[in-house]
């Protein structure tokens, strides 16, 4: 398999729990420095946790252990020597072959849940987007922007941006055919801001946009310009059927 077809089986090995505690700490220890693994363990966990609640723990029973045991026994090793390397690693394949099953399931039915909701966005206007913005070094969000295109109301989320003293976040609107970035008005570094301000935007250059976060002198940009480049970035998507 190719680098990247690793970094996505570890991931979902590490979400679903089918490691050892030596492969785990490892994981553990490389997430830290690979972002291209945080992010593959972030997707699966989202990929997964609509199935967490139908995937209940299977436990053998005392009878089939001891069944299992007794046959390994009759040839020839004893049942400490059974449990320290063979049962070990049975063990260890049973969970690497349930957890190929459910990562298969869920890439069934995440192709199930975007079918459905293709035939939902046909038959249905949608109303509801959401813009995660970003920077390009982490998966991490720093703001989530939330539009109900029936009323213009945006609603801002800060998510992993500090307060900055004496200065103030600004959330701008970026669109080929606009020419400049259009400010959206200071948002709050804490709590949620909500704003009518795209009311009087063309909803098509709304959903074709970009929002984007720069850091602007307390109260906003004087100049109505973004005063450097955006700090995070982001795309609107439909969050809603």
């Amino acid at each position: 398999m190719s680098e990247p077809d690793d970094i996505d089986a570890l991931a979902g090995e590490y979400v679903l729990g089918t490691l050892d505690a030596a492969e785990r700490a490892e994981a553990a220890a490389r997430r830290l420095r690979e972002p291209a693994l945080d992010a593959a363990i972030l997707a699966w966990e989202h990929r997964l946790a609509p199935l967490d609640a139908d995937t209940p723990e299977i436990v053998p029973s005392p009878a089939v252990w001891s069944r299992i045991l007794t046959r390994i026994e009759a040839q020839g090793a004893s049942t400490q020597d059974v449990q320290d390397t063979r049962v070990i690693d049975l063990t260890r394949r049973l969970k690497r072959w349930r957890a190929a099953a459910i990562m298969a399931g869920a890439i069934a039915a995440s192709f199930a849940a975007a079918f459905v909701w293709r035939e939902q966005t046909l038959t249905s206007p949608a109303e509801n987007f959401v813009a995660v913005l970003q920077d390009d070094k982490t998966p991490v969000p720093y703001f989530i922007v939330e539009i109900d295109l029936k009323s213009h109301l945006m609603t801002v989320h800060p998510i992993g941006a500090g307060r900055q003293p004496g200065k103030s976040y600004e959330l701008w609107l970026i669109h080929d055919g606009f020419g400049e970035p259009k400010s959206l008005g200071v948002v709050a570094d804490q709590g949620f801001t909500v704003k009518p301000t795209l009311a009087k935007y063309d909803m098509a250059a709304v959903n074709g946009g970009r929002f984007a976060i720069t850091l602007e002198p307390q109260g906003g940009s004087p100049d109505g310009k973004p005063s450097g480049p955006p700090l995070w970035i982001g795309k609107m998507f439909q969050a809603t059927p």
